[in-house]
C-alpha cells in the first residue's frame, strides 16, 4: 500500500465484528412481520411468496427453513420457533437456503440433442499445458464430476503398435493408456449428471487398433453404450431417452482408407499443412503449430496418421476393410469430412445427422460470412469449436460467438484459467447443472420466409435486470489475516456486469470500501437486456492495492434467465472455478 498507510498502520486493528443487515433486509422484515421483532413461519412464507417471487413455497418449505436457522445458530429447540431480525439476515445470507438461481433441472429434456448447448471439454485428457504436460484420466474425473458431458481423447498407436494410448500427437505430452481412461469414464460418467455422456475420438490409428478399440469400447461400457440401430441418424435421440447412455462420436473409418489412398496418389504434396480448404481459406500457420499440429485438424482431414504408419505391417489392406465395420458400428453421431467450401460443408441433409468442428478463427470468419448459416445447420446437426492451435498454456476464447451461432459444443480446456473459462461454468449452471442447457426458442426456429436468427442484428431492449449489491463476507474465514494486507483490513470493490450478445455486454464497478471484512457497498446497477436469453451476469471481488496490481476476492458467472428475483445469497468460487468454503455476496435481482 502506500506510504501514508504504511506509517498509520501498525495501530489498526483486524476487526471482525459482523456488519448491520442493510436497510433493505431490515425494512422486509420489519415489513413482513408486523414490526414486532419476530417472523412466524407465515409470515416468512409471505415474505417468500411475495417478495421472493417464490409462488410455489409452502408453509412446510418456510418451518424447514426456521429448524434449519435455529439449528445452524444453536437456538434452544424448546423456544418459539420464530426468526429475529438477526436470524433472518442470517438466512439470507445462507447460499444453500436462499441460492440466487434455480437449482433443479427444470428444462424440457425431451427434444433432440441438437437443441440443447452440451458442456463439452477439449483435449480432455492432459493435465495442464498442450505441448509437455501429463495425460492422466484425472482431469477426465475432474470434468465428469463438474457436470461435464462431452470428453474429448486423441488416440494414438503405442510405441509397440499393439495398443492404443491416449496423448496430444506430436508433442512431448506423456501418454495414459485408452482403456484406463475408459474405465474412469464408466466409473464417473453419471456422478454429477444422469444425463448422456459423449465421447468424441480423434482417431489417428490403423483399423486393426481400430477393431481393437471397438472391442475395448464394447467390453468397457456394456448396456451403458448407445449403438443407433441405422447407419445414420435422421434426428438426434433426445437428453432423456439417453439418460445413462455413453455415445460414441468419431469419423466413419472408411474414411481413413480414403484419405490414405488419397495420400499415396499426392505424396509430393507438402506433409503437415492444413488441409487445402484450411488454406483456401486463408488462414495463417503460425510457426508454434509445425511443432504443435493441433490435432482437431484431423477431424476435416484424416490424412495424417502416426508418422510409422508406413511400416504398420500387421494389418493387410483387405483384413483391415473386413474390421472397420465394428468400429463403425459404434458410432452414434458422425463427424463429417468438410467437402468445398463451407457454404456447400453448412448444408443440411434432411436424411442425416453429423456434426461438423470448425477451430475458434474459422468459426469468427464464418460468423462474418455465413452467420445464419450456421443457425440453420445447428437447428438440425452438431456444431463443435475447438481453441486455436496456438494456444498452448490451455488458455480459452469468448465461448458467446459459439452459443449466438447455435453451436452445441464449444469445446473447452477445462484445466485452463480465466474469465472465458469462468463464462463456460456460468453457463452451465443452468439447469441444474446437469451439462445439458436447452437452446433459445429463436436459435430452433425458422421464420414464415424460412429465415433464422441473426447474431449480426441490433434488437430492441426486451428486458431490464436490476442489480443490487448489498455486501459481502467470508473472506476472514477463508484467507489469511495479512492475505490482502499486511498491516490493515482489505479494501475490497465488486465488478457487476454482461456478457452476451455484443450489445448486451457491460461491466460497472462499486465503490471501494476500506479495511472493512465485511464490507456494505449498498449501490444497485441497471443493465437494459436486448437478448437476456444469452446472458449471463458476470460478478467479481477484487481489493484494492495502491501500489500494485489489485487482489483477487472472488468470483461467479450465472446466467440471466436463471436468476430467483428478491434478495439473495451469492457464493463466490476462485480463480480456478473451486467454491469458496465463505465467500459470498448478498445481492437483489429485479426484471422491470
Amino acid at each position: 500500500m502506500g506510504s501514508y498507510r504504511m506509517c498509520i498502520c501498525f495501530t489498526r486493528k483486524f476487526r471482525c465484528t459482523d456488519a448491520e443487515p442493510p436497510v433493505d433486509v431490515k425494512q422486509a422484515f420489519e415489513s413482513f412481520s408486523g414490526g414486532v421483532g419476530q417472523m412466524t413461519s407465515e409470515e416468512l412464507l409471505r415474505f417468500l411468496r411475495e417478495s421472493q417471487g417464490e409462488a410455489t413455497a409452502t408453509i412446510a418449505d418456510a418451518d424447514a427453513i426456521i429448524d434449519q436457522i435455529r439449528h445452524r445458530r444453536h437456538l434452544n429447540k424448546f423456544s418459539k420457533p420464530i426468526l429475529t431480525l438477526e436470524n433472518f439476515h442470517h438466512y439470507l445470507f445462507c447460499d444453500d437456503l436462499n441460492p440466487p438461481i434455480k437449482s433443479q433441472v427444470h428444462q424440457d429434456m425431451n427434444a433432440p440433442a441438437s437443441h440443447y448447448y452440451i458442456y463439452t471439454g477439449h483435449n480432455s485428457y492432459l493435465t495442464g499445458n498442450q505441448l509437455n504436460s501429463d495425460c492422466s484420466d484425472v482431469p477426465i474425473i475432474k470434468a465428469l464430476k463438474k457436470g461435464v458431458r462431452v470428453i474429448e481423447l486423441d488416440m494414438w498407436p503405442n510405441s509397440a503398435k499393439d495398443d492404443v494410448d491416449i496423448l496430444h500427437g506430436r508433442t512431448l505430452t506423456t501418454p495414459v493408456q485408452l482403456i484406463k481412461c475408459l474405465t474412469s469414464i464408466k466409473e464417473h460418467a453419471f456422478s454429477a449428471s444422469p444425463y448422456p455422456v459423449v465421447i468424441t475420438l480423434e482417431d489417428h490409428l490403423t483399423p486393426d487398433l481400430q477393431a481393437k478399440v471397438a472391442e475395448m469400447v464394447t467390453r468397457t461400457f456394456g448396456d451403458m453404450l448407445f449403438v443407433p440401430e441405422a447407419e445414420y441418424l435422421e434426428e438426434l435421440p433426445s437428453p432423456e431417452s439417453l439418460k445413462n447412455r455413453i455415445m460414441i462420436s468419431t469419423k466413419p473409418p472408411k474414411e481413413y482408407l480414403e484419405s490414405k489412398s488419397s495420400k499415396e496418389k499426392d505424396n509430393g504434396q507438402q506433409k503437415g499443412k492444413d488441409s487445402a480448404e484450411e488454406e483456401a481459406w486463408g488462414q495463417e500457420v503460425p510457426d508454434v503449430k509445425s511443432v504443435l499440429e493441433d490435432d482437431d485438424k484431423n477431424e476435416n482431414d484424416r490424412s495424417e496418421h502416426s508418422p510409422d504408419e508406413e511400416d504398420h505391417d500387421d494389418c493387410d489392406r483387405k483384413f483391415c476393410q473386413d474390421l472397420a465395420p465394428e468400429y463403425k458400428r459404434l458410432i452414434a453421431i458422425r463427424a463429417g469430412k468438410r467437402k468445398g467450401g463451407l457454404a456447400e460443408s453448412l448444408k443440411v441433409d434432411p436424411n442425416q445427422v453429423r456434426r461438423l468442428s470448425l477451430s475458434e478463427q474459422e468459426l469468427e470468419k464464418a460468423a462474418i460470412s455465413h452467420g445464419t448459416d450456421l443457425v440453420r445447420f445447428t437447428q438440425k446437426n452438431l456444431l463443435r469449436i475447438y481453441p486455436k492451435g496456438i494456444r498452448v498454456d490451455s488458455s480459452n476464447y469468448n465461448p458467446l460467438i459459439g452459443w449466438m451461432h447455435g453451436a452445441q459444443m464449444v469445446a473447452f480446456n477445462m484445466q485452463g484459467y480465466g474469465r472465458s473459462l469462468w463464462l463456460m461454468h456460468g453457463m452451465f449452471r443452468a439447469n441444474g447443472g446437469c451439462g445439458y442447457v436447452k437452446k433459445p426458442d429463436f436459435l430452433l426456429k425458422t421464420g414464415p420466409h424460412n429465415q433464422v436468427f441473426d447474431p449480426r442484428t441490433s434488437f430492441p431492449v426486451k428486458i431490464t435486470l436490476k442489480v443490487k449489491v448489498y455486501m459481502g463476507d467470508g473472506w476472514r474465514m477463508d484467507f489469511h489475516k495479512t492475505h490482502f494486507d499486511t498491516y490493515s483490513p482489505p479494501d475490497f470493490y465488486t465488478r457487476v456486469g454482461i456478457a452476451g450478445v455484443p450489445g448486451d455486454v457491460v461491466m460497472k464497478k462499486t465503490r471501494t470500501i476500506e479495511d472493512d471484512w465485511a464490507p456494505v457497498w449498498d449501490q444497485e446497477f441497471i443493465f437494459p437486456l436486448s437478448v437476456p436469453e444469452l446472458a449471463l451476469l458476470r460478478i467479481e471481488v477484487h481489493e484494492y492495492d495502491m501500489s500494485d496490481k489489485d487482489d483477487f476476492g472472488g468470483q461467479t458467472c450465472l446466467p440471466v434467465s436463471e436468476l430467483k428475483t428478491g434478495i439473495r445469497a451469492v457464493p463466490l468460487f476462485d480463480r480456478k472455478g473451486q467454491k469458496f468454503k465463505s465467500v459470498r455476496l448478498l445481492m437483489r435481482f429485479e426484471f422491470v
